[in-house]
């Protein structure tokens, strides 16, 4: 929605010193563990319904093409005020489609509850990034727990993993208080735990600083998740630039004995370049725009990074968002940053990131394939064209650019450059 992301984008602003933060080595938390495909997530808005008051809005999307693994369900018209518009009047329509859909393509969801109908809301005429009242509590915590426990009756056994709200550091998502938000997460916790202990139950998220985690898991926040939800947003820097805030997280969740706990980058995303002219209404108007060399290369160095670094899954916004997505608008053809999203799964899935360093502006990480064939990727951080010298020891003859196209290699050296390259000696 048109004032989402502005929001994000002024604090943002407002955290320019987060990129002061010390850095520490991208090389400890996932390098024994295999990269599953549920890493690679996507938010997906026009599968089941149109959006004809957008330009060009007014087609179905198809299935992605690409290979991906989760579906997180944000603005997507499965929100509580979608599903229960009047008190008692339910419509599951469009999320029986989704729940079929993730099941035929084999794809986790996440379901975030939240958003408040008017009717349930303590105050159903303030504004919000959607419909008055949306961004308040409830006011009766019973309509909440029926809410909660009549969603996850339905789908017992079909949905897993649900997330508390969206954004809720940002009022436009979420105007009422740390203590009512600890109540819902209680409630909700509770509830569903009682109605199938297998399901995961995720953080409230949040974006830009994550001090009020920090305050909300001290008041007893801890207690109620299973899986610590965040939304990594740096959209007028380059992904490394998520480093340091990805670190400021896992310093809080270490604080309150959360160590253990998985991270979740349930939402990151860039303004993209389109072929046809489109509003803004996703991205602010101070975020950087990519073109798509840049894009798809963000892409890429995104899903490298934040593997090491501790996130366990990644959830791409969007796959065909008006201004922030992989498919071209109107013709829904694939940007190249959807092919890079689809070179990356293939690169990384069923294998392991060892280690990833920064040389000055150059980036390396060492891979272990599904195969398990060695392999490297070089960038640089600052987007500019260098010649670099490639270690002997590791007998490169080949490399691959993130649009899967192949070269050999003397060994000796290579142009690197914005784009991440992948390099073996296959």
């Amino acid at each position: 929605m048109k004032w989402i992301y502005i929001l994000i984008g002024t604090t943002l602003l407002l955290l320019a010193p987060i990129n002061q933060w010390p850095v520490r080595d991208v090389q400890a938390a996932e390098t024994d563990r295999t990269i599953p495909l549920t890493y690679f997530g996507l938010h997906i808005h026009r599968i089941v319904q149109t959006q004809p008051w957008y330009p060009h809005g007014d087609r179905i999307t198809p299935w992605p093409s690409i290979k991906f693994g989760s579906w997180r369900l944000w603005d997507a018209y499965v929100g509580w005020p979608s599903l229960e518009p009047e008190r008692g009047k339910w419509n599951f329509q469009t999320l029986d489609k989704y729940v079929t859909l993730a099941e035929r393509g084999g794809v986790d969801l996440v379901l975030p509850l939240g958003l408040t109908p008017a009717w349930a809301s303590a105050r159903p005429t303030e504004h919000s990034s959607y419909r008055p009242g949306n961004a308040a509590e409830p006011r009766n915590i019973d309509d909440w727990r029926n809410y909660v426990r009549t969603v996850a009756l339905r789908y017992k056994g079909r949905i897993k993993y649900y997330e508390l709200w969206n954004e809720v550091n940002m009022p436009e998502f979420y105007s009422g208080s740390k203590e009512k938000l600890l109540e819902l997460a209680r409630v909700a916790y509770q509830t569903l735990k009682e109605i199938d202990p297998d399901i995961v139950f995720l953080s409230p998220s949040g974006t830009g600083n994550p001090a009020w985690l920090d305050q909300y898991l001290a008041m007893g926040g801890a207690k109620y998740l299973d899986v610590l939800s965040y939304h990594f947003y740096v959209p007028k820097s380059s992904p490394e630039a998520m480093l340091p805030l990805i670190q400021k997280v896992q310093d809080i969740m270490r604080k309150h004995g959360l160590e253990r706990i998985p991270l979740w980058n349930t939402e990151t995303g860039w303004w993209i370049a389109n072929r046809l002219k489109t509003p803004q209404v996703g991205a602010a108007p101070d975020w950087r725009k990519l073109d798509d060399k840049l894009a798809a290369a963000y892409v890429v160095r995104s899903l490298l990074i934040s593997w090491p670094a501790g996130v366990s899954r990644f959830y791409w916004f969007s796959w065909d968002g008006l201004d922030m997505g992989l498919i071209q608008i109107g013709s829904l053809e694939l940007k190249p940053a959807a092919r890079a999203f689809d070179t990356a799964v293939r690169w990384l899935v069923g294998g392991k990131i060892k280690q990833c360093n920064r040389d000055e502006q150059v980036w390396n990480c060492s891979l272990v394939k599904a195969d398990g064939k060695a392999a490297w990727v070089v960038w640089t951080e600052d987007d500019a064209d260098r010649n670099w010298n490639i270690p002997a020891v590791w007998n490169i003859t080949r490399t691959e650019s993130v649009d899967g196209s192949l070269s050999t290699s003397n060994g000796k050296s290579i142009w690197i450059g914005a784009s991440p390259i992948l390099l073996t000696n296959g």
